[in-house]
């Protein structure tokens, strides 16, 4: 979902609650995991999405509440593909 200049990956909702998820991959030999790929500007971005997305569209809606910033890491290896999902993973 674009939000101006900024993008979110997912924004779901699931009753009261809006989830905004930044998936993050990478391969098997990067350098950085793709938790560590989450720095601090990257944080700041989605941190200003979010905001944004919450003040012209989101906090108007009935019956939405509050709103999750979650962070799932998608590694890709040789045989498989590990999925890591952290709830509540950047702070709003």
């Amino acid at each position: 979902m674009r939000v101006g200049r900024l993008e979110l990956d997912i924004v779901a909702r699931d009753g009261s609650l809006v989830v905004i998820v930044e998936v993050r991959t990478r391969g098997a030999g990067s350098y950085a995991g793709a938790f560590e790929s989450v720095d601090a500007r990257k944080r700041q971005r989605i941190l200003r999405a979010a905001d944004t997305l919450w003040r012209t569209q989101l906090r108007d809606v009935e019956g939405v509440e509050r709103l999750r910033l979650d962070v799932a890491a998608v590694t890709f290896a040789a045989d498989r593909v590990d999925v890591e999902y952290a709830e509540g993973a950047l702070a709003a």
